[in-house]
């Protein structure tokens, strides 16, 4: 019999309510796997489980939100043999998730998993040797994503983010940088910048779905410059809003490693967990690192 773990993150998303979940795990006994339930407590468990016991399963599978996905991530990749992840949304804004057209609900997001799911090969970035699944930013709205505190995300979901970053639009302020990406350069002062896999960042900045994939071995780079006028910030919002990267503020590109160097301080969130300022940040795609079951 096939065996399945699967990594239940009990805190996250806007319902205590386990009824979903337990329907998820109907659905895996009824498609013939032997289930193990592992509870997380708190910050790092997922990882922990999933190195230390998803090696002697066919498939993970983990519920929860990105942060969730993130540490269980992490976790296989300590592994020579990596089985194949499935992934349950379960958070309050779920970006991750809304790039891969997964189901929020748990009940039936596991049923297609069983019925209609197939592998397909997931990109993974690391930054200073930290995994990320799908991006790793900082600058404006970044704070909003690990500062929303839980009980607010449980009670308010999105809107706690979208409160969050609101709170930084008062604090803009430049982030002075040097940026080496496959080749090019870029320097000066941004307000923003993000390394991402996935259209959606922070559930506050949005990316033309048309222009990303999850795996072909390259990131989508996106810095934004500080505007110098209140009339640059609203043409820079403006270009956001329409997806228009061709525009002087903007800076988008494809690219497989970047290099940020810096002497300031500047904090990282990586998939919406907080990453301390490095003078020295290289991130690097990992091309078809897992094996995902979609």
């Amino acid at each position: 019999m096939r065996k399945l773990l699967f990594i239940v993150n009990p805190r996250a998303g806007k319902t205590k309510s386990s009824v979903p979940l337990f329907d998820a795990c109907v659905h895996f006994s009824n498609a013939g796997y032997l289930l193990r339930i592992r509870l997380t407590e708190g910050t790092g468990d997922a990882t922990r489980i999933a190195a230390e016991e998803g090696g002697d399963y066919d498939l993970v599978v983990c519920a929860g939100g990105d942060g969730t996905f993130n540490e269980t991530v992490s976790g296989l990749m300590q592994l020579e043999e990596r089985p194949p992840i499935g992934y349950l949304p379960n958070g309050s804004t779920n970006d991750f998730a809304a790039s891969l057209h997964l189901p929020l609900s748990p009940a039936f997001g596991a049923r297609k998993m069983m019925e209609e799911g197939k592998c397909r090969p997931l990109d993974l970035g690391t930054h200073n040797g930290r995994y990320f699944a799908y991006v790793a930013s900082f600058g404006a709205f970044t704070r909003s994503s690990y500062s929303a505190p839980q009980a607010a995300k449980n009670m308010l979901g999105h809107l706690a983010y979208i409160l969050e970053g609101v709170k930084d639009l008062d604090s803009l302020r430049p982030y002075r940088c040097r940026v080496e990406a496959d080749g090019e350069e870029f320097s000066g002062e941004f307000i923003f910048g993000a390394v991402c896999n996935s259209t959606s960042l922070g559930g506050l900045v949005k990316l033309d779905p048309n222009l990303v994939q999850m795996d072909d071995g390259r990131f989508e780079l996106l810095l934004l410059r500080m505007p110098k006028t209140p009339g640059d910030l609203q043409n820079l919002l403006l270009a956001l809003t329409r997806m228009q990267y061709d525009s002087p503020s903007v800076i988008f590109r494809h690219v497989s490693e970047v290099t940020l160097t810096t002497t300031e301080n500047i904090p990282w969130s990586l998939d919406g967990e907080f990453a301390p300022s490095a003078p020295r940040v290289e991130i690097r795609n990992l091309p078809g690192a897992l094996q995902m079951l979609m």
